[in-house]
């Protein structure tokens, strides 16, 4: 695991979000919009979802129900838009990539319905719709859920390329969702760390697996399925988990700084479950300048590609100069 950003200070755990916000504890960073070219990726996601899930008629149609509203609950796409801005550095022809794309925006929307159980984060708001346990009950969420995780492999394994690539995707992904450096592995250290003053290289554990691990996985599988060789896929693999990274911890600001109105969830849950985040430990200051430095890093990586990573590039300035 690679060591943490130094801090300026001795790292803490007894803030609030109101001592966070007085008077000169904010630092706000100018406001990004979404490129241009983002919509036009993104309405290309949105078809390639609807056609992949089940009809909502298709019986048992009430698990299909829950699976497209959460899916078209009015997610960003960032996950899949990596995955076809990456694959775009080697080929002209994205639409292969299509298919690991969706795969990963049903992975990360099946972690959302489940994190928002009342067993995990217990959340009743997301993307400013119930949550998913919220419209449908409990049961349904997590079949749902469950639903979905499935539905991203059989998706990846009908990707029109080369076999050994899909096997490759297949690994990548399966790997960043899971227990070790990944997602749930992650997302156990996060429950884990509730109420308990963290060190940074937990908090950096979390952060990487918890979020970090499947946006790195979103660049490697576009990566892969335009055919990158093996040191291009290293390459990037470091840049997507750079920035995915300095994303949880733009995540962790906003939390802080923004509405629940402007974030579409709640805001302030971090705090009021005293989580680990990059505030609580570090102010936000700090947490600030590390989001920046992490961004700066990742982005030196796509130094070789010149204008062939321009929207790569774009897509990682946007995520940690948002406001949501």
């Amino acid at each position: 695991m690679a060591s943490s950003p130094p801090s300026r200070s001795t790292p803490r755990r007894s803030l609030d979000r109101e001592a966070l916000l007085q008077p000169g504890a904010r630092c706000f960073p100018p406001p990004m919009k979404l490129p241009p070219f983002f919509e036009e990726d993104r309405l290309a996601v949105d078809a390639a979802l609807e056609r992949l899930l089940p009809a909502q008629t298709a019986p048992p149609s009430s698990v299909h129900t829950a699976m497209r509203y959460s899916v078209f609950a009015g997610g960003k796409r960032i996950r899949p838009i990596l995955c076809l801005e990456t694959a775009r550095i080697f080929t002209s022809n994205v639409t292969p990539a299509l298919y690991p794309a969706c795969a990963l925006e049903f992975i990360h929307t099946y972690s959302l319905i489940h994190d928002d159980l009342p067993a995990l984060d217990n959340d009743d708001l997301r993307r400013g719709k119930p949550t998913c346990h919220k419209k449908f009950g409990e049961a349904l969420a997590i079949l749902a859920g469950d639903a979905l995780l499935t539905l991203a492999f059989e998706t990846i394994s009908a990707t029109l390329v080369p076999s050994e690539r899909c096997v490759s995707i297949l690994g990548e992904v399966a790997s960043a969702a899971g227990t070790i450096n990944g997602m749930v592995g992650g997302q156990v250290a996060d429950v884990e760390a509730e109420g308990k003053r963290v060190d940074p290289q937990t908090l950096e554990y979390i952060h990487r697996s918890k979020t970090a691990a499947l946006i790195r996985a979103s660049i490697t599988a576009g990566a892969l399925c335009a055919g990158a060789g093996p040191e291009d896929v290293a390459r990037l693999r470091r840049f997507g988990e750079t920035i995915g990274w300095a994303f949880q911890v733009t995540d962790d600001i906003l939390d802080v700084e923004e509405s629940s109105a402007a974030l579409g969830k709640t805001a302030g849950k971090d705090m009021a479950q005293q989580k680990a985040t990059y505030p609580s430990v570090f102010g936000l200051e700090r947490s600030h300048e590390i989001a920046k430095d992490l961004a700066t890093k990742a982005i030196a990586e796509l130094i070789p590609y010149a204008e062939r990573a321009s929207r790569l590039r774009e897509i990682a300035e946007f995520l940690v100069l948002r406001r949501a």
